[in-house]
């Protein structure tokens, strides 16, 4: 459970899921088990692999020191084998589903491990680099339902990656001194600063367009209702609130409200696009 990053992965497999719902013109039941479980076992193979590269630095920190790892709790070894386990598994369950989507599962997997995680030692690219992997899973949804990728997963996949950047920069303010023990600089700016608050904002006023857009007929088979476009614009409001509160404030305490509401925000913007398709 440690090892996969337990509750982190299973909003993973709840975008997933989402993005499934939102693209099936039937429910099946196969491919929803498949990619919840495979959707599982590839974000846990990946955050596996990644403790194994990051154990000398995660030791360094106070909020990963305790993993285990770092921590002797677990062998290198044991988290090697665990990790190629799942992966295999993982991704040949999302192979039974359609080859595309175990394709972005395999996408994700390697750019997660294999270029993220070393950049992250060189600086704010990585959480650029990062993003791709991690604005995946509701487009894998989606994928897994149709077999298809257009417009509507890429919609899917925008509103995503810009809402990593508000999400992780308020995490990397909040323990910008601890990610400096592990030789991690990861805001924007390298500190906590105007520059890095207002990338913070920028980023976060993008979301708000770009959730809108399935109410203009945009975004292909994606739709909003009149109600859906008033939430989706409140949820985006309250959002830029929290952002602009912390360029104001420039203060953990705001950077920590921030990343409170990102992690409200996604899960029920993307709840909400699937009730408005439903209802």
């Amino acid at each position: 459970m440690e090892l996969t990053k337990a509750r982190l992965n299973l909003s993973v497999v709840y975008s997933a899921l989402a993005g499934y719902f939102l693209g099936a013109e039937q429910i099946g039941f196969w491919p929803i088990m498949a990619l919840a479980l495979g959707g599982y076992l590839v974000v846990g193979a990946a955050n596996g692999f990644n403790q194994v590269i990051e154990r000398d630095r995660d030791a360094l920190m106070d909020r990963t020191k305790n993993r285990p790892l770092p921590s002797g709790r677990l062998k290198v070894s044991e988290a090697m084998i665990s990790s190629s386990i799942m992966a295999v598994v993982g991704l040949f369950l999302l192979y039974t589903i359609n080859p595309l989507t175990v394709g972005f599962g395999a996408f994700a997997l390697f750019v997660y491990v294999l270029i993220y995680t070393p950049l992250k030692a060189h600086g704010p690219i990585a959480v650029f680099v990062g993003a791709f992997p991690g604005a995946i899973p509701a487009l894998l949804g989606w994928v897994a339902a149709t077999n298809d990728f257009d417009i509507e997963p890429g919609t899917l996949f925008a509103i995503q990656f810009l809402w990593q950047f508000s999400h992780f920069w308020a995490i990397a303010w909040i323990a910008d001194d601890d990610y400096k023990k592990a030789n991690y600089v990861l805001l924007p700016s390298g500190k906590r600063d105007t520059k890095s608050a207002l990338q913070i904002v920028l980023y976060t006023f993008f979301i708000i367009p770009v959730s809108l857009l399935p109410a203009f007929g945009l975004s292909g088979g994606l739709s909003l209702s009149v109600v859906g476009v008033i939430i989706t614009a409140l949820l985006g409001l309250f959002f830029m609130y929290f952002a602009l509160k912390l360029y104001r404030e420039r203060s953990i305490p705001a950077a920590r409200k921030l990343m409170f509401y990102s992690i409200v925000y996604l899960p029920l913007l993307q709840l909400l696009l699937v009730i408005d398709k439903f209802i």
